[in-house]
């Protein structure tokens, strides 16, 4: 069998479910080059395809970057006994390359931090008297999340095949859930009756104490149930997809085709016999179900659906969601899975890694429905001035 390697981009047709990705390039242009492997046929070269960049969600990595240093260096400086770091330790705790960034960061925003130094004292950089009002707000917000991040955490474990996950797994996306620092320590233990850590082959897991069945509800559901779709009678099997891929069944994922995209007529019928489909839910045990079936095909977009959804700001990069491989039963052609579902998802390379964002939650570059943390980081970042001067 001869294989061959052609550049692949989605346009008006769906993936091919026998392709497997091998690559992935990016270029200065809105679309993005996917190298795939494939049998050859022979015959004609196909024609390529495209996945189309949207840059309104490109741009939201970018507005992120300074935002991002200012509450990191926030969080440096209030790690302090003394409230105050001294320039010359700024690199311990950023690393060389990184400080001159936050330097300049400093030197910027002088409404958020102020430099002092003496003729016997070294410079030295703390919070400005406006920053540290609001940065004093910050353990009310964490306390109000509290509720919220249980139940999510919760969600988290009942997601597994075993109700538990590696400790570090979640470690590595602790800051986007929300969750405080080492919550190993400073969060688990408050909630006895819901969580423990147990050693298992040498890996510290997170264990689900006790599952509830109320929490198996997942945000696509939730969205549905607000719109009275699922209260709806059978009347939706007679409705027919828009041309922007949405439908009104209790199956249905909303999508947000890219600007450019066309599909066509074939497409459609294809993607609304997709969107009917039943599909068990994500937090059914994935030890029940063959891949090969499009049921549980489906089933993965809604585990990582909700997985998105977890996140404060509903986006992720590949490596974080690649770590839950085991514990979600993911497949192996994990990104093949997200490109093929671009209406869904979307796949920036704007960053140090790639991002996959859940499209559903965001407006143009705005995040919607912002959760009480977000907030509170929007108020301390305003005091810069006016978001233009972020970028």
């Amino acid at each position: 069998m001869i294989m061959n390697r052609r550049p692949f981009v989605l346009s008006s047709h769906i993936c091919c479910p026998g392709a497997s990705i091998s690559a992935i390039s990016f270029g200065k242009s809105w679309y993005m080059w996917v190298s795939v492997m494939r049998k050859s046929g022979g015959g004609a070269r196909p024609k390529k395809k495209l996945y189309h960049r949207v840059q309104d969600l490109d741009r939201v990595m970018d507005l992120q970057k300074k935002p991002c240093a200012i509450l990191q260096l926030k969080s440096i400086i209030q790690a302090q006994k003394k409230q105050f770091l001294l320039l010359r330790d700024l690199e311990k705790e950023v690393g060389f390359v990184r400080k001159w960034n936050f330097m300049a960061v400093i030197e910027k925003y002088n409404t958020i931090f102020h430099v002092s130094s003496g003729h016997r004292t070294p410079p030295a950089v703390m919070l400005t008297e406006k920053a540290k009002l609001i940065a004093a707000e910050e353990d009310d917000v964490r306390e109000q999340m509290e509720i919220l991040l249980v139940k999510k955490l919760r969600k988290l474990l009942m997601l597994s095949v075993e109700c538990r996950v590696p400790i570090e797994t979640i470690e590595f996306i602790e800051s986007d859930l929300g969750l405080p620092f080492n919550f190993k320590e400073s969060f688990v233990p408050k909630y006895p009756e819901h969580f423990s850590i147990k050693d298992i082959d040498g890996r510290a897991h997170l264990i689900l104490e006790s599952w509830d069945s109320s929490l198996a509800v997942t945000a696509r559901e939730e969205r549905l149930a607000q719109e009275g779709i699922l209260s709806s009678s059978s009347s939706w099997k007679k409705a027919r997809i828009s041309k922007d891929g949405n439908f009104p069944g209790p199956y249905a994922f909303h999508t947000k085709f890219p600007p450019g995209f066309r599909p066509n007529k074939s497409y459609l019928e294809e993607f609304e016999r997709w969107q009917k489909m039943e599909f068990p839910s994500p937090y059914l045990n994935a030890r029940r179900f063959e891949f090969a079936d499009p049921k549980a095909r489906k089933r993965v977009v809604a585990v990582l659906h909700e997985l998105l959804s977890f996140t404060m700001e509903k986006r992720l990069t590949s490596f974080q969601l690649d770590a839950f491989h085991v514990e979600y039963r993911l497949p192996a052609n994990l990104l093949l899975c997200l490109i093929k579902h671009h209406g869904i998802f979307y796949i920036t390379n704007k960053g140090a890694r790639s991002t996959v964002l859940l499209k559903e939650a965001y407006e143009g570059s705005n995040l919607i429905g912002k959760c009480p943390m977000l907030l509170f980081q929007d108020k301390f970042v305003s005091l810069c001035g006016r978001h233009g001067s972020l970028e």
